[in-house]
């Protein structure tokens, strides 16, 4: 397993993380993406730590927080091999404190979450969305309280706006308040919108992506075919609604290129998806979940291993789309490319 920096902290986590959505399974859309218990959740844990992966990440509205219960459970007697990542700010009620990030609820998550995880402290802590009802000095003074603390370690965000996590940057060093190390983004073949504005952010303020769906909601495993129906057991006939949408020519060239790398590399094609993210800029863990031990191993043969140059850029000219203004210029024009090339 191969050990990075998350962003510009001194945390070094494993280039494939472990994301615990699939504990629990309550709910219309944790129910389609899995149902362990502690017992199989335990098992799963297992195999990710003989792999070397030392990050699992969670959150409170995962199965109205039997994700993070379960995954407290499963760690129960080696929590000090592992890191524990967690996301609170989405509606977990109805009640006005049962949203956003204001200081009384941020508190109260922090304060749940470690009763649920049954540990004393969370190694990352992320806002799971923006919260434009709470202002941002607010935000940040209460995170700087809960780090002095030692209830909580380093701080990050999840889906955020770039002006806004460069805004909460600024104030945390003007007033020398801990800063957001990691980003937990949307990142994919065929969901390359990181690129335009956050990717360039996260290279210049030290922001490590942590990178969720990356097989774009189950798109990319290599069952998904041209003329077909989708599979029967594909998770994408619950989860459809909430995946952002794909035109299927795009999708199907995607795969096709997938495909055509896999047979050259003797790999499957969710190895080579989640391969070519582990080569882009800023990105310091892809986090892949399991709904049983034979996709977690499959993932897990991700790493050991490098594309070729020729090979990632087959699959960035297949997976690539013209981004929305003002960057189009830059992507179709010499001289705007030449003011501000691109990362990737």
């Amino acid at each position: 397993m191969d050990y990075r920096r998350l962003g510009s902290s001194g945390l070094r986590v494993s280039a494939l993380s472990f994301g615990a959505g699939t504990f629990g399974g309550a709910g219309p859309l944790f129910s389609a993406w899995g149902r362990s218990d502690a017992v199989e959740a335990r098992r799963l844990i297992d195999i990710c730590l003989e792999a070397g992966v030392n990050l699992f990440d969670t959150a409170d509205v995962y199965s109205a927080g039997a994700s993070e219960r379960i995954l407290g459970e499963a760690l129960r007697g080696r929590r000090d091999t592992v890191l524990i990542s967690t996301k609170t700010g989405l509606p977990t009620g109805d009640g006005p404190a049962d949203w956003g990030v204001s200081r009384v609820r941020l508190i109260g998550s922090v304060e749940a979450a470690l009763r649920r995880l049954g540990t004393d402290t969370i190694d990352l802590l992320q806002l799971h969305a923006f919260d434009a009802s709470t202002p941002v000095e607010e935000l940040m003074k209460t995170l700087d309280g809960l780090v002095a603390s030692g209830k909580v370690r380093h701080v990050g965000v999840s889906n955020y706006p770039g002006w806004q996590l460069m805004k909460a940057l600024g104030v945390a060093d003007r007033h020398g308040w801990p800063r957001f190390v990691a980003h937990q983004v949307y990142y994919s073949l065929i969901g390359r919108a990181y690129e335009d504005d956050l990717m360039p952010l996260g290279v210049d303020q030290g922001v490590g992506a942590l990178v969720w769906s990356p097989l774009g909601w189950g798109r990319l495993t290599g069952r998904i075919r041209r003329g077909a129906p989708i599979p029967s057991g594909s998770r994408l006939h619950e989860t459809a609604a909430f995946a952002p949408p794909v035109d299927d020519e795009h999708l199907f060239g995607v795969v096709d290129a997938l495909e055509h790398v896999a047979e050259e590399v003797g790999r499957t094609v969710p190895q080579v998806a989640l391969n070519w993210l582990l080569g882009r800029p800023t990105v310091s863990s892809v986090i892949v979940g399991a709904r049983n031990e034979a996709q977690l191993r499959d993932n897990l043969g991700a790493v050991g291993w490098s594309l070729t140059p020729t090979q990632a850029a087959a699959l960035d000219r297949a997976s690539a789309v013209l981004p929305p203004y003002p960057h189009t210029p830059y992507r179709q024009q010499e001289g705007f490319a030449r003011l501000n090339p691109p990362l990737v």
